[in-house]
């Protein structure tokens, strides 16, 4: 990394909160006490214009407007077709929960568990509802969503088929907070339909905040029965899956392939000297239930003893039942499990609490998203982040198996003769705002992480231009499994000490949002690699290379008696002086003509160019030229886009992950490749950016100065989002502020191309890039056929070319 003795450092500091955000915040704005006091002043009842009930709500495939599925829904009220609707019963249990004709199986089976804790039922479904006092048709839920809770409001329009509910259902006929609460989902994600096919976990973590798991079931589990109870004490909440090649179809002894079950309970029964595990299973439809050994019927219940055949055994048709272990594996597939964060848990949660740290990040095609082999060229440029374990977990008895601590898939668990300290840590990646793309074909890409361990010696090392030479010398310690699923977590066994987490796609180039997350029951830290916004002092001063006699003539036969250029003249000049050598077989590297005009407001008066300043951009222009050289290895007159940060890094311009990807989208064309005109344009912008606030009186900085004695330590770890930054006063002669401003409104860095409009001011989303990911390059079209530059031979990278007029 190029580091000169002295460096500017731009420091960018977390917006403040708004006032009076703390809470769920209202799903498109929507707030429901306000909706209710309006209607209830007005006497009418709430239709909600944001999801109108209406076919677009059922779906757009098999429950689109044609389809056969949707014919003769009716949207009711449960006044209209109920004589006595109730939002919520006084004997309200996890059997009322029952499935229609929607496939979300996985959805209620989520739902039923989360009736076995009340205080986690009523955090999303807030208490003080219902069709009596106060009723206006209007129903709230609290859902969450990748890292902050929404409150979503609904109309309490259901679909209904001859007086019947077409979906959700409760087993008591008069209670409707399960196909509410099912609306809400929908509303959520665009449509019913797109609720089709799903697992558990995803309802699991939006229902509580918290991080699912999935267990691969084998004969030999040994430590699973311990690990169920672990997670049922803590209030975890358990699912299991019995996985089909063809659909959902019952078995002979009660059980339904291919559908999803609550885990309920677990209770050891000892019978003479033989010692029995036995699990509670529920089927959400409510009925339908296992037939054999421990069944409502199985004859073995008469050998206990009558207050435990009391407590245990409910024989009626609800869907729920008990099973011994050993069948539950043989039937069974998978176990899906729900760890709650100390928000839902509470201060003193049963059974410990949890240290967690959340990460919002993105994969980008040409910048982020360097696919799921980490021999490939492109790994290092996935998103990293540093974990750092502290404390080893306590010795548990109960610790054995592949599920030993708590569950641990795949952990190895201590060696014999002695045990080695061991930290626990639950890894969890999810993709964002998948599941309403299915309406546009989209489905969810196959993702995973792998997490390496960092020797002591290379943690001062470590930031993402220097992770590519790193990165293939670290061991892997773990991996997660990679699956098309939302959620795709790992419980990890590690030692102490440091590791390196990269999530990827398992493609190259695929992109989606994420949300990772750090689960652990002792300390631990985290933190995302990344660089400071800072720029060596070298790379902003003028390097001294004086003019050759040619080069001035003509500038002065361009120039005229004016004395400065304009900027046909600069392009004419610039065409003339950076045109390849003959013995050289370079590719024409043309400046067009809204490139010269940003640079003459970067060098010169904003529309002219005198001699003085063009010798200060002819520098400027032999090292960007040497720089891109060196990078344009294959001589082909481009970079690639995920070269462009190492390019910029050799530059002395050090910036952290959200601006490299704001630049790289905005500079790269379709191909993902950068010629040398977008790299002198993103040059020109950075210096410009640099050189603007160097030259800001220091009270005006806030709170950012130039670092001395910077010699490439001092990186923060956590890059932070822009405070308001103060833009210089005036612009007058010699002044290096491009033209649009490079701050907005809301304080945000503005790198924006010269050659199209500058990016929109305002708020963004949060982890959203500063500059639109969406427009590929700077806006333009270059002139002289930029975006189809051939390859030549005979080139030497990092070689300076010699002028043409030389």
């Amino acid at each position: 990394m190029a580091c000169g003795s002295r460096r500017i450092t731009i420091q960018l500091v977390n917006e403040e909160a708004e006032p009076g955000t703390k809470g769920p915040k209202p799903f498109r704005g929507q707030s429901y006490r306000a909706i209710q006091a309006a209607c209830l002043d007005e006497g009418i009842l709430f239709r909600d214009p944001y999801f109108p009930a209406g076919p677009d709500a059922l779906g757009y495939d098999q429950l689109g407007p044609d389809s056969e599925k949707a014919k003769g829904v009716e949207w009711k009220r449960p006044h209209e077709f109920c004589a006595e609707p109730q939002f919520i019963c006084e004997d309200m249990s996890r059997t009322d929960v029952c499935q229609g004709s929607l496939g979300n199986c996985w959805f209620l089976a989520a739902a039923a568990s989360l009736t076995l804790y009340p205080r986690l039922l009523c955090r999303v479904v807030p208490p003080g509802q219902g069709f009596q006092d106060g009723y206006a048709g209007v129903f709230h839920f609290q859902l969450w969503q990748f890292g902050h809770w929404v409150d979503v409001v609904v109309d309490d329009r259901l679909p209904v088929r001859e007086g019947k509910l077409v979906f959700v259902r409760s087993a008591q006929r008069n209670e409707f907070w399960a196909p509410l609460l099912e609306k809400a989902y929908a509303k959520l994600h665009g449509s019913y339909e797109v609720m089709r096919g799903g697992h558990m976990n995803e309802a699991f973590v939006d229902f509580t905040g918290g991080v699912g798991e999935v267990l691969y079931l084998r004969q030999n589990a040994s430590g699973l029965f311990a690990a169920l109870r672990h997670a049922l004490a803590k209030e975890s909440l358990v699912g299991a899956t019995a996985l089909s090649d063809r659909g959902e179809y019952r078995t002979g002894d009660g059980l339904v392939k291919g559908h999803a079950y609550s885990v309920t309970g677990t209770h050891k029964v000892s019978l003479g000297f033989t010692k029995l595990r036995l699990l509670r299973l529920r089927n959400p439809w409510g009925r339908v239930e296992w037939t054999g050994a421990w069944s409502d019927s199985c004859p073995r219940w008469d050998e206990l003893p009558t207050e435990w055949r009391d407590a245990l055994l409910v024989r009626k048709e609800d869907g729920e039942f008990w099973m011994e272990l050993q069948d539950f594996l043989c039937h069974f597939d998978t176990v899906q499990i729900c760890s709650l964060s100390p928000e839902v848990l509470g201060p003193s949660p049963a059974g410990g609490g949890w240290h967690i740290h959340t990460f919002q990040g993105r994969w980008v095609r040409g910048f982020s998203s360097g696919g799921s082999q980490p021999g490939a060229e492109t790994f290092w440029t996935n998103p990293q982040f540093r974990l750092t374990l502290l404390e080893p977990d306590e010795e548990d008895e109960d610790e054995e198996g592949p599920w030993g601590g708590w569950g641990a898939t795949g952990s190895r668990g201590p060696t014999q003769g002695g045990r080695n300290p061991k930290c626990t840590v639950l890894l969890s990646l999810i993709q964002r705002n998948r599941r309403h793309l299915r309406a546009q074909g989209l489905m969810y890409l196959t993702v995973g992480f792998h997490v390496f361990q960092i020797p002591e010696e290379l943690l001062g090392l470590w930031d993402s231009p220097r992770s590519r030479a790193l990165l293939p010398s670290l061991l892997r310690a773990d991996r997660s499994p990679f699956c098309a699923r939302r959620d795709v977590s790992r419980r990890c066994r590690l030692r102490p000490g440091h590791y390196l987490v990269v999530p990827s796609t398992a493609r190259a180039g695929d992109e989606a949002d994420f949300t990772l997350r750090v689960f652990s029951e002792r300390r631990h830290t985290a933190m995302e690699i990344d660089d400071v916004i800072s720029a060596d002092l070298h790379a902003l001063m003028v390097p001294y290379i004086p003019l050759e006699l040619g080069l001035e003539q003509l500038f002065q036969e361009l120039a005229g008696e004016e004395e400065e250029l304009r900027a046909p003249q600069l392009q004419t000049l610039l065409s003339i002086a950076l045109e390849p050598a003959r013995a050289h077989a370079w590719t024409p590297r043309e400046i067009g003509l809204r490139t010269c005009e940003q640079l003459l407001r970067c060098f010169g008066h904003g529309r002219s160019l005198a001699l003085y300043h063009f010798q200060q951009l002819w520098g400027h222009l032999l090292e960007w030229q040497a720089t891109f050289d060196k990078f344009d290895e294959d001589a082909s007159g481009t970079m690639n886009s995920y070269e462009l940060r190492l390019a910029l890094n050799a530059a002395g311009f050090h910036l952290n992950n959200q601006l490299t990807q704001a630049l790289t989208s905005r500079y790269r064309d379709s191909r993902l490749r950068v010629d040398f005109e977008r790299f002198v344009s993103c040059m020109a912008q950075l210096l410009c950016l640099f050189r603007e606030y160097h030259h800001w009186p220091r009270r005006d900085r806030g709170p950012t100065s130039p670092q001395q004695g910077d010699q490439g330590g001092g990186r923060s770890p956590h890059p932070s989002l822009p405070r308001p930054l103060q833009p210089a006063p005036g612009r007058g002669r010699g002044s290096h502020l491009p033209d649009p401003q490079t701050v907005d409104g809301g304080g945000h860095l503005l790198l924006a191309s010269q050659h199209g409009a500058p990016a929109a001011g305002g708020r963004r989303a949060a982890g959203s890039p500063v500059l639109p990911a969406s427009q590929p390059g700077p806006g333009f079209m270059p002139q002289g056929g930029a975006e189809a530059s051939a390859s030549s031979s005979g080139s030497e990278p990092g070689r300076r070319r010699q002028p043409a007029w030389s």
